[in-house]
């Protein structure tokens, strides 16, 4: 039987923790899958990590509407979520919609959108029509130019105060789940602990409901140097599949992220 919103729901409630990779096409989905992650996200991640480009922002739609078929494919239990790209949401929420119906008929069972209150209108206007809602605050690759980089975000309490408000308005215009990227742990608790909704932390601490992390850096794939929030899976292992069970497994012990991979 495939996760469903409840499920997740229910695993929040329970104090069951989240389980999240990337994910982008069907062999890998058969492998997370068997593996127990309980949710796979055809990521923009995959511009770089298969397409080569130095950033996510030149990802399509038809590009995750593709890989997100693919992954539906091959799972069979994890709830898949596709990840909208660039210029296919900060459009007006009818076209957005237009977008996302697309990405819900190539097999996904959620979209996620990137950024805070000026999202809130296409938020309420897609889970009004049947298109659940993950959102994403605190580093929104998409707008890592205006950001000034992948920095991390929320260290001032001006700016902690912010997110938090943006997280419940967020919550309030229908979003389903939210992912935290690239802010201070005891952010990351105090926003889980005011929201209804599950928190997917991504370099958040290890108090979010669960964890993501882009699947070719956690087997050690992706050339180059690694993120703080990024744990070589791999080592130790000897396998794909072990390494998935590792991830899975040290997840929900709450033993990763450890405190070298927070801020």
């Amino acid at each position: 039987m495939r996760n469903t919103l409840t499920t997740l729901n229910n695993m929040k409630q329970s104090g069951d923790k989240i389980t999240m990779l990337t994910c982008y096409d069907a062999s890998f989905a058969a492998v997370l899958d068997a593996a127990g992650v309980d949710t796979l996200l055809i990521g923009d991640s995959l511009g770089m990590v298969l397409q080569g480009h130095d950033s996510t922002l030149r990802v399509t739609l038809r590009d995750v509407e593709y890989h997100t078929g693919c992954v539906a494919r091959g799972a069979q239990r994890a709830l898949i979520i596709a990840d909208m790209p660039f210029g296919s949401f900060q459009v007006t929420p009818q076209k957005a919609f237009t977008n996302a119906a697309r990405l819900m008929a190539a097999g996904a069972q959620m979209v996620k959108i990137e950024g805070g209150e000026t999202m809130v209108p296409t938020i309420e206007f897609l889970s009004a029509r049947g298109v659940p809602v993950c959102g994403h605050l605190g580093l929104t690759p998409k707008s890592v130019h205006t950001l000034g980089g992948f920095r991390v975000q929320g260290k001032t309490q001006t700016q902690a105060q912010a997110l938090i408000s943006e997280a419940k308005m967020l919550e309030a215009s229908g979003a389903a789940m939210l992912v935290l990227e690239l802010i201070p742990a005891v952010l990351a608790r105090e926003v889980t602990a005011a929201l209804r909704i599950p928190t997917i932390g991504i370099g958040a601490g290890v108090d979010c409901t669960g964890q993501v992390l882009v699947l070719h850096d956690m087997l050690d794939i992706y050339p180059g140097k690694k993120a703080k929030f990024v744990k070589n899976f791999m080592r130790g292992t000897g396998s794909v599949q072990g390494a998935i069970e590792a991830f899975v497994k040290e997840v929900k012990a709450k033993s990763f992220p450890a405190a070298e991979h927070s801020y």
